[in-house]
């Protein structure tokens, strides 16, 4: 079963080792996804735009990897104040609404002060 390795070509993913996405046969395992622009390595201020910017990555990764949003299965999310809760909702909601994956959302610290949310995600192909 062929492996394969995505990467936004971010800074992080080889300091901390890691890549965006790995491909696994019908798999695919996109890692905890911040609000960063990674073409510009930028951080907007507001939870909303970091999310969209969190969901378009995502989305680019596993396009790569050769599935689509609809074939996510799993979602996680880390927001880092209770108060985003309401207002990260609707968006998630604009992407995942019909898809409907199982879903976690946890309140917690992120790796850095700028970082407000986090998404991880896993897909499966769908027949």
């Amino acid at each position: 079963m062929s492996r394969k390795l995505i990467s936004t070509g971010s800074p992080f993913e080889k300091t901390a080792g890691y890549s965006r996405a790995v491909v696994q046969g019908e798999w695919c395992f996109v890692s905890g996804t911040t609000g960063y622009d990674y073409s510009s390595m930028t951080m907007p201020e507001s939870v909303e735009d970091q999310t969209r910017n969190c969901l378009a990555t995502i989305a680019a990764a596993l396009a790569e990897g050769g599935f689509e949003m609809a074939d996510v299965v799993r979602a996680h999310y880390y927001i880092t104040d209770q108060s985003f809760v309401d207002r990260v909702f609707p968006i998630l909601g604009e992407t995942f609404g019909d898809i409907r994956p199982a879903a976690t959302m946890i309140v917690c610290q992120l790796n850095k002060p700028e970082m407000k949310i986090e998404i991880e995600v896993t897909a499966l192909k769908r027949g």
